[in-house]
């Protein structure tokens, strides 16, 4: 059988424990059809050589907001605390229209296939007009990416005790007639779906109980997945305590989400005791290290979350914390984060990886297609870039060196087997118009008075 697309002459990380030197992988339908090394390749209708390059199954984002890339870097707020950040920066979101929300989340999704992305979640939690997930749908499926929308949800404004004001939180049944909607409209659990959904209260202190309870209750019947922030911030411990007299975790317990559904961001303060209950009822959890590091709030330790049983993955988080969209500096971030914690050997580049393939694929529930190479997968990947003068005297291992020298980009990414980035540049449809857009409601949005 002919393929689709061959791509030769690689170093070629399968999958963890399987790696090729001088390897090819064939594409067909949208799917790895096979991978191997030397002549027996197959021959294919496209052949793109990868020139000894480093072949890794695409990058998986398991926390993402995408709309906050309109206001990247904001001055006013960058050196504020997680609830002062957030109180600075509502005002702004609440701007938000069917437009800006599909410009960012395209601008989003480009940044993303630069940095080897090939799926990614993203928490949409901030709805001041209907049918903003409708239209991030839309730019994903403009550029053929895929998609894991989620259907976030606020209740609590500051009227309420919150945080948020009032025109971007939405009353309960709202909410929960929005997140059915969704559910049949958009969430495709077909093997190789291009678009999923899940259900995503913002936090345990921005919704009601029974907007936790009711999500669980939805993701059940609809079989969906649950996502939300957990253990971020000690505010949240004095919130949690006030308010429901425990602990975080022992709340998200109490409304019916630990089980293995759901995945959490962040996670950076449970006791040990809670994070082994949790990882044996099966929750995953996504490690954002740029942006718990420059917000100054901590970072959860990934590599011990994995040695208690917990599955983990890493997310960009929102760009208006991290600033950027790349899991390559996400992956190289937390490899180095891990080894300054724990010491040199406590983290490879190799562990890195698995955590922004493997472990982004155990936090979206979907480690049989994606996160890997193996015959059969969805044909998700990415040749990627170093230059000669960056990669000088790296000899011996490609894998360390990815991660080691850099900056690292993506020369080429593809996705359910379509080029979608090449010669490190999107191929997506109209990019120049939709950036200047993006500038445009950018401006406006960064104009509101502080305060």
């Amino acid at each position: 059988m002919v393929a689709d697309l061959l791509i030769d002459d690689a170093y070629l990380y399968v999958d963890r424990g399987w790696e090729i030197a001088g390897g090819w992988i064939a594409i067909k339908d949208g799917r790895v059809q096979a991978v191997g090394a030397g002549a027996d390749r197959p021959e294919a209708r496209r052949v793109i050589s990868a020139r000894g390059r480093l072949v890794t199954p695409g990058l998986i984002n398991a926390h993402h907001h995408m709309y906050q890339n309109l206001t990247r870097a904001f001055a006013p707020v960058t050196g504020a605390s997680l609830f002062d950040w957030l109180r600075g920066l509502y005002p702004r979101w609440a701007m938000l229209t069917d437009e800006s929300v599909y410009v960012s989340t395209f601008v989003a999704i480009a940044e993303l296939l630069m940095g080897g992305c090939t799926t990614s979640m993203d928490h949409m939690y901030v709805h001041p007009r209907p049918l903003l997930i409708d239209a991030q749908i839309r730019a994903a499926r403009e550029i053929g990416f895929r998609f894991y929308a989620t259907r976030g949800s606020m209740t609590r404004s500051v009227e309420d005790g919150g945080l948020p004001p009032r025109s971007v939180v939405q009353d309960e049944d709202t909410i929960l007639a929005d997140s059915v909607r969704l559910a049949e409209t958009y969430h495709d659990p077909a093997p190789g779906a291009m678009t999923r959904l899940a259900l995503a209260p913002c936090s345990l202190f921005s919704v009601s109980e029974r907007i936790m309870v009711e999500s669980a209750r939805l993701a059940e019947a609809h079989d969906l997945r649950l996502h939300t922030h957990l253990a971020e911030d000690h505010d949240e411990d004095r919130y949690c305590a006030e308010i429901y007299g425990c602990t975080p975790v022992e709340y998200f317990e109490r409304v019916g989400w630990a089980g293995p559904r759901s995945w959490v961001a962040h996670f950076i303060y449970p006791s040990e005791a809670e994070i082994g209950r949790l990882a044996h009822a099966g929750v995953c959890s996504a490690q954002c290290p740029c942006s718990n590091m420059m917000i100054g709030g901590g970072s959860a330790d990934a590599m011990r979350l994995r040695r208690l049983g917990m599955r983990v993955g890493l997310g960009c988080d929102g760009s208006a914390s991290t600033d950027h969209a790349s899991m390559w500096l996400e992956t190289r971030t937390a490899m180095l984060l891990g080894r300054y914690r724990n010491g040199p050997t406590a983290m490879t580049a190799r562990d890195a990886l698995d955590l922004a393939t493997r472990g982004g694929a155990a936090c979206l529930g979907w480690d049989d297609e994606i996160g890997h190479l193996r015959p059969g997968a969805c044909a998700d990947l990415v040749i990627w870039h170093l230059s000669d003068v960056a990669l000088a005297g790296a000899l011996s291992d490609p894998v360390e060196a990815w991660l080691r020298c850099g900056p690292a980009q993506a020369a080429t990414t593809i996705v359910h087997g379509r080029v979608l980035l090449e010669d490190g540049y999107p191929v997506a449809p109209h990019l120049p118009e939709i950036l200047r857009a993006h500038e445009r409601l950018a401006r406006r949005m960064q104009a509101v008075p502080v305060g």
